[in-house]
């Protein structure tokens, strides 16, 4: 098993059969994982479940990737950028 040890070592996948094979012959280092994470700040989060696609994660996968960032938190900044987003709009009232 080959062990990643920087970002910048991952390939850019053709289709997620290619993913798959790469994933079945390497790892990432754990230090890398660890300097990846997210520190959360002090409030207190919740754990919700979310079924995706299998072809949908693995793209949002691939994009957090390109951005050295875990899927996780790349959702919730997708999720708190559309939240005010919508809350600048005006509200219709119908």
């Amino acid at each position: 098993m080959k062990i990643i040890t920087a970002w910048t070592d991952l390939p850019d996948f053709e289709d997620v059969h290619t993913e798959a094979n790469f994933w079945d012959e390497h790892q990432l280092d754990s230090k890398l994982m660890a300097a990846s994470v997210h520190e959360s700040d002090s409030r207190e989060s919740t754990t919700i479940t979310l079924r995706f696609d299998p072809r949908m994660l693995s793209r949002i996968k691939r994009i957090a990737r390109s951005r050295y960032l875990n899927y996780q938190s790349m959702l919730k900044q997708w999720l708190a950028e559309r939240l005010e987003d919508e809350a600048t709009k005006p509200s219709r009232k119908e």
